[in-house]
């Protein structure tokens, strides 16, 4: 659950002059929320690379033109310009992958639970949390990120909630996001689509990256990691002193790797 001003303190520590647009995904920040607006469903992975392309469609009539851009992502968005990169290569001039990396490889015997999870999840959608006030909104973050200053968080708490009717601040992010869906997630689909990016790579993930354990799970890391051999041109950054909201825990590090990535 994250928003494009997420990116905020990445952007002010940026040294040159970048164009930047930071888009909310459907269903999170201001973007529409196709899912809650027609009251049942979920959100489908590959509608986000639709969006992207569309969004690329907008902004090459105008100033990017027709030109290759550089592509950022974090978490879900990293997994997303991966891919996109992977099908409209000629598009894409370098990506950067922060805490990108993939699911587990799902093994078919788990498609029946999966499926009837997903019928549960229709049957009683999830929800998410409402908060009194904006600062218990930042506080929410922070207990989820025990290095982000009260500063940020009340920055970040202003862009990720608004009040309802009740005067009660939620989350502006659709609940569908928490629902699972159908379809298993296949590696060597996902790995024969990176293989496809024709762009330079750069990997960037926290040291000792909590996240990157829980989804390799039982297998070992240098093992996992071998995923990332599909594509042609990859390389890696580690980034001490942060967690998978690296580009909140480092902004300046990170924005220093990106500009000299994209220069």
């Amino acid at each position: 659950m994250d928003i494009s001003a997420s990116f905020q303190f990445v952007v002010d520590a940026l040294a040159d002059d970048w164009q930047v647009i930071a888009p909310d995904a459907r269903g999170f920040g201001l973007s529409d929320w196709p899912v809650a607006r027609g009251k049942s469903g979920h959100y489908w992975f590959q509608d986000y690379l639709a969006d992207l392309d569309a969004l690329l469609d907008h902004y090459a009539s105008g100033s990017l033109r027709a030109e290759p851009v550089n592509l950022v992502g974090h978490s879900m968005g990293a997994n997303v310009v991966c891919l996109y990169a992977g099908v409209r290569p000629e598009r894409v001039r370098r990506v950067v992958d922060l805490e990108g990396f993939g699911m587990a490889a799902a093994r078919a015997e788990r498609s029946p639970s999966r499926l009837g999870q997903w019928l549960d999840d229709l049957r009683a959608p999830p929800t998410l949390n409402t908060y009194a006030t904006l600062d218990d909104v930042a506080q929410r973050l922070i207990r989820t990120n025990s290095r982000l200053p009260l500063a940020k968080a009340r920055f970040l708490a202003q862009h990720w909630a608004e009040p309802d009717d009740s005067g009660r601040f939620h989350l502006l992010a659709d609940p569908a996001h928490k629902m699972r869906g159908p379809l298993l997630y296949r590696l060597d689909e996902v790995m024969a689509v990176w293989s496809k990016v024709q762009a330079k790579v750069l990997h960037v993930e926290a040291l000792a990256s909590p996240t990157l354990a829980m989804i390799a799970g039982d297998v070992p890391i240098d093992e996992f990691k071998q995923r990332f051999k599909a594509f042609s041109d990859w390389r890696e950054e580690i980034v001490d002193n942060a967690g998978h909201m690296l580009h909140h825990d480092q902004p300046e590090r990170v924005a220093a790797l990106i500009e000299a990535f994209c220069a």
